[in-house]
């Protein structure tokens, strides 16, 4: 499959206030954002014209912002304003959103409290993440690195550093032939995929790690209040690897990912069965505002 380079696509950015070409966004390569990884971002998608959960998508932005130490120059809604401005001019009804703020190129140094912050929106069709037979399940390796511990690392935010390990994991598990990899924490608990948030299914109630040193997903939350209005038990607990061998499914869930059935971690294999469609199909009608029967 051909892959066209981002700094190569036709369109238009949002890029400090305003819509440019898409080649001519760019960036110094001395921005301290890229040096020192003082960026945060955001990952949602447009369905038939509407971002799902978009004003709760730009508040965890700025949140992520001020966690990182600085404030995104704009308000809400002037980002929200600029996510539609964006959307319409992509020309897509469904695509994926990418708003992204930085320190700009003022000052090189661990210190940069003089920099200048960035701020652009990117719009592109993205469809299903792991591809269109994802939903007969993917394959999980289990990741080398571990999610930190909450007081070693920012975890509340969506801060780009932190997937640094995330990369590292995901390109060592498809060097091995998998999809993905699971990720432990630094405790040896259970935690989430490397850019997903993961469930399991067991005797017709659903697990879920705890959130308590990875970034509980909005995607993470919207599925459990799906799982809750079936009555479907859901059990947010720590995990543990030796209890992956019990469970009867598996899936991820996220912005990108949607709802993914998981087929296999490491040499367990799990069923992709009714309950995993079920959420599945839930989710799909519910961002694309069709009625949950």
């Amino acid at each position: 499959m051909e892959i066209i380079p981002f700094d190569d696509r036709d369109g238009q950015i949002w890029f400090n206030g305003e819509l440019i070409n898409w080649r001519d966004a760019k960036v110094h390569v001395l921005s301290h954002g890229l040096h020192y990884a003082s960026s945060v971002f955001e990952g949602e998608r447009a369905y038939s014209g509407e971002i799902f959960k978009s004003r709760e998508h730009t508040e965890r932005f700025f949140n992520s912002a001020k966690i990182l130490g600085f404030k995104i120059p704009y308000t809400i809604d002037e980002i929200e304003s600029a996510k539609k401005e964006t959307l319409a001019a992509s020309g897509h009804d469904n695509a994926y959103v990418r708003p992204v703020a930085w320190r700009g190129s003022e000052m090189m140094a661990v210190s940069a409290q003089h920099t200048k912050i960035h701020v652009a929106i990117a719009i592109w069709p993205w469809p299903a993440m792991f591809g269109a037979d994802s939903m007969k399940g993917i394959r999980l390796d289990i990741a080398e690195w571990r999610r930190p511990a909450p007081d070693t690392a920012p975890f509340q935010a969506k801060a780009a550093g932190l997937y640094m390990i995330c990369t590292l994991s995901k390109h060592a598990a498809e060097a091995k032939g998998f999809t993905d990899a699971l990720m432990l924490d630094h405790r040896g608990y259970v935690a989430e995929a490397t850019g997903a948030n993961i469930f399991f299914v067991k005797d017709g109630a659903v697990h879920t790690p705890m959130p308590d040193c990875f970034l509980d997903g909005i995607t993470r939350r919207t599925v459990i209040q799906l799982l809750k209005d079936r009555q479907i038990p859901v059990s947010e607990r720590y995990i543990m690897p030796d209890e992956l061998d019990g469970f009867e499914q598996c899936f991820l869930c996220g912005t990108a990912a949607e709802v993914t059935p998981v087929s296999a971690i490491g040499e367990r294999t799990y069923e992709v069965g009714d309950l995993t469609r079920q959420v599945a199909t839930d989710y799909n009608d519910l961002v694309n505002r069709r009625g949950i029967s």
